[in-house]
């Protein structure tokens, strides 16, 4: 069959590794593979785990590079909602559902494969282990699918490299209790696959696999180090409607599912330390750029961390608003629909003033928030418009100084620990009043719209 897009693509990369890997490429079979590679990648849900992620992940210098990328995120649970159908049959073997969690299989039930051994060996998962969506669960069956894919025209020891670049993208790893970093784990599991699989890498071998693996798994996560806070943040909105697919459903989410996905995100931030975004590995990167991609993680998510605190502040008071009306009402409701080419409808911030800053501001980090909240991110998605103009009017008239303090009060309201019109209360009249009004001011131009309807339909009468 002929293949076209992405899926020429992938199979072109395929084949040209495979070869530069001394295999030998059957293409019918790698056009499968192909295929299910894209199809997977292609899935109703994904925004940011997508064939172009893994195209960017694999690069183009290193044929096992390449190949890990390929396969990397075939996997994701939380995003598909399970395990594909097309790939599910090849894991069935290995694991199996317990109580809506995946386990591996007991050893008298698991079949002599090689491997299947091999990827375990290398991840250190061991027979009857209840895979985490949070520990490697996806990256272990992504590495398992690889290994079995790519059995037929690779070596066990090439595809042995393979599964630990898969294994180091294990994101987020905290150090272990013997004060050794995940990768430094993946280096010791490596030096025993070595000796019980008989590969003969030399030490200063397993040496640059791990390298390359810490190559690979750090190029999976560089968004965190873009030297654009609005670069993180597209990739930050990408992920959202992957793990709260309400938002798929443009202008017919609810105000309270918008606010829910950006309290994960915000919870999310919150949680993670820069430093175990990226990786090290016998000075894979040096000490120089490994600080550096440190340093501007950290910048990053403080700039996120802000910003997602001012969009919160911003959808409390919206969703306290709603509660006026409802429990369950769109956002689109209170804000208007997402504006489509050739169709002028009226939206929220028609309404409001174009106000000075109240504040003056204190530091970049404000400089910057600011001009990501008026100015937007670099990128429309497709459930939300970039730039955030009632955030805008709202840290404008408050000023940043207030943040903490009314986000706290806006998380005691969405924990039900104070009422909508308590938190109301607490926020500044003004702001309130114009907001409020400027919803009402919404309503009545879609009052208007439908009366001009009436009175074109009572003329041709």
């Amino acid at each position: 069959m002929e293949l076209f897009g992405e899926q020429k693509r992938c199979l072109d990369a395929l084949v040209a590794s495979i070869e530069q890997l001394g295999g030998r490429a059957d293409i019918p079979k790698l056009e499968q593979i192909a295929e299910l590679i894209i199809q997977t990648m292609r899935g109703p849900w994904r925004y940011f785990h997508t064939s172009e992620h893994i195209f960017e992940v694999g690069g183009s210098v290193d044929p096992i590079e390449v190949l890990a990328a390929l396969f990397h995120d075939l996997v994701y649970v939380q995003v598909d909602q399970g395990v594909s159908f097309n790939i599910s049959s090849a894991l069935c073997p290995f694991v199996k559902e317990v109580r809506s969690q995946l386990v591996i299989r007991d050893e008298t039930e698991l079949p002599d494969d090689t491997m299947y051994h091999l990827v375990a060996s290398v991840f250190g998962f061991v027979p009857g282990k209840t895979l985490s969506p949070f520990a490697g669960q996806n990256e272990f069956l992504s590495a398992v699918i690889a290994a079995k894919s790519l059995e037929p025209f690779l070596p066990a020891s090439t595809i042995a490299e393979i599964s630990a670049c898969i294994e180091a993208t294990i994101p987020f790893r905290p150090v272990a209790p013997n004060g050794l970093s995940a990768i430094e784990l993946l280096y010791q599991r490596l030096v025993n696959v070595n000796r019980d699989f008989d590969f003969g890498w030399t030490d200063a071998e397993t040496v640059e696999i791990v390298k390359r693996s810490v190559r690979l798994s750090n190029r999976d996560v560089e968004n965190f180090a873009s030297p654009n806070s609005s670069n993180f943040l597209d990739n930050t909105w990408n992920l959202m409607p992957e793990t709260n697919h309400e938002l798929s459903n443009v202008n017919s989410y609810t105000v309270g599912g918008y606010r829910k996905s950006l309290q994960k995100m915000e919870g999310f931030l919150n949680f993670l330390k820069p430093e175990l975004v990226f990786q090290q590995f016998m000075q894979e990167p040096d000490d120089e750029t490994y600080a550096n991609m440190i340093a501007q993680t950290r910048k990053n998510i403080a700039a996120a961390k802000l910003y997602l605190g001012i969009k919160l502040i911003t959808i409390a008071i919206l969703e306290a608003l709603s509660y006026r009306l409802g429990r369950d009402i769109p956002l689109s409701t209170m804000m208007g629909e997402l504006r489509a080419p050739g169709f002028k409808t009226s939206v929220l911030e028609d309404y409001l003033p174009n106000r000075p800053i109240a504040y003056p501001l204190e530091s970049q980090l404000e400089k910057e928030v600011l001009d990501l909240l008026a100015i937007g991110r670099n990128q429309e998605s497709p459930y939300d418009i970039k730039n955030s103009p009632v955030a805008t009017f709202i840290i404008k008239s408050i000023g940043f100084a207030e943040t903490e303090n009314f986000l706290k009060k806006a998380q005691d309201f969405f924990a039900e620990r104070i009422s909508s019109e308590e938190f109301l209360s607490y926020c500044a009249p003004d702001v309130i009043d114009t907001i409020s009004s400027g919803v009402m001011k919404l309503f009545d131009s879609r009052k208007m719209a439908l009366g001009k309807v009436k009175l074109a339909h009572q003329a041709v009468s």
